[in-house]
């Protein structure tokens, strides 16, 4: 079965290359642009991954990864925070609200793909 992400991010140079990115390597994907529209995406499309920007209009994505986490029938959904933030703090508070990995802007899409399949508990492709 097909895995299906779900890209959040208000930068459009960024969710093309990512929608394209992940189309490549065959998963569906939707697309959002800020951290209310995410919740309402995640409900109707059950991704099973969330690359999820932090820095967003109406909710960060801190607050989307709290409410995912807080919602028991999202329990199995993934997220990888995909951001410019990288300072230590900003990693621990990502995880520790629930996180799956992050990982800092700018990346190799090519280590993004392997990260994205490690989550998903795919094998990695070269």
């Amino acid at each position: 079965m097909t895995k299906k992400i779900l890209i959040v991010d208000d930068e459009p140079n960024i969710v093309i290359s990512l929608e394209f990115l992940m189309k490549r390597e065959g998963f569906q994907v939707a697309v959002v642009g800020d951290g209310e529209e995410a919740l309402r995406k995640i409900a109707a499309f059950e991704p099973d991954l969330v690359l999820l920007d932090i820095m967003m209009p109406k909710k960060s994505g801190f607050e989307v990864c709290q409410e995912v986490r807080a919602n028991p029938a999202w329990a199995g959904i993934k997220l990888i925070m995909l951001t410019a933030k990288g300072r230590d703090t900003e990693v621990q508070k990502g995880m520790a609200l629930g996180a799956d990995a992050y990982v800092t802007k700018p990346f190799s899409t090519r280590d993004l793909v392997i990260k994205v399949r490690s989550v998903l508990g795919m094998d990695a492709v070269a």
